[in-house]
């Protein structure tokens, strides 16, 4: 399976990222008219692993309004800067939320599905995950 994406300089630190399945994004060195970089990458990194999550509870048969992944991130202070600890916490919101199967979910994501995780962890990344669940009443 293989992947394309393209970036283009826009002027001063300005690139215009464009995905393979023609999705553009802006993307800005100094955080005026677009995420940084490195922000794309927590970016990433939380919709693979919020995709894995929610998709094994849907599997279970849990009741899942919403699912938000919270995402904290420490970086190296020499050059290059380097992730050198990310914290994914799972907040996630459902009616009657089995907390077994939520972890279930959140372990399964960090140790067998998400590609960017694993990625980075063989990179000599330190990622943590943490859960909370909201029960909702409607």
């Amino acid at each position: 399976m293989s992947m394309s994406a393209s970036v283009k300089w826009d002027g001063d630190v300005r690139f215009k990222g464009t995905t393979g399945s023609g999705f553009d994004v802006m993307i800005d060195g100094e955080l005026k008219q677009g995420p940084r970089p490195m922000e794309l990458i927590l970016l990433g990194l939380g919709g693979c692993t919020s995709y894995d999550v929610v998709g094994t509870l849907k599997k279970t048969r849990q009741d899942v309004v919403d699912c938000v992944a919270e995402i904290d991130a420490e970086r190296a202070d020499a050059v290059p800067a380097v992730f050198t600890k990310i914290h994914v916490k799972f907040v996630v919101s459902g009616r009657g939320l089995s907390e077994k199967k939520v972890e279930r979910a959140v372990n399964l994501t960090a140790e067998k599905y998400c590609s960017a995780s694993i990625m980075l962890q063989n990179g000599g990344v330190e990622i943590t995950h943490s859960f909370e669940i909201i029960e909702v009443d409607y």
